[in-house]
């Protein structure tokens, strides 16, 4: 089954439809290499998706503990590389605003750095991840 239909829309855009559910993402190259940096581009998506994952698998991981990480955070910064242009580094700071004890953490946070996005990007990326608890 076909998960998305992307169209280069011109001006360095590209709309996606996710065909399930109908929702758009428009990207846009960055400001650094000739785009106009209006929306995510697709190196953006790219470090987005590995926080995005890593939240969802631990979510499903805090469900199946009877507990609730609403609320968790996850700021990204993408570094890029040079000859090849390319993304070399993803830091990923996940801020949760729950306290957990050392176990349920340890749980959680091997959730995260095994989550699919996470085991799909090449091993050259650099997955820079911190983990922050509230204070019990």
């Amino acid at each position: 089954m076909t998960t998305a239909k992307v169209t280069y829309q011109g001006d360095l855009r590209t709309q996606s439809i996710h065909l399930q559910s109908n929702n758009q993402i428009i990207t846009d190259a960055p400001t650094d290499n000739h785009g106009k940096g209006e929306a995510f581009s697709p190196t953006d998506l790219l470090a987005s998706s590995l926080a995005s994952c890593m939240l969802t698998i631990m979510g499903i991981k805090a469900d199946s503990m009877d507990l609730d990480i609403s609320g968790t955070t996850a700021e990204v910064t993408k570094v890029m590389a040079a000859e090849p242009r390319r993304v070399s580094e993803v830091h990923i700071e996940i801020q949760f605003q729950q306290a957990f004890d050392e176990r349920t953490q340890k749980v959680l946070e091997q959730a995260a750095l095994n989550c699919p996005v996470a085991k799909s990007v090449h091993p050259d990326i650099q997955q820079v991840v911190n983990f922050h608890y509230a204070e019990q």
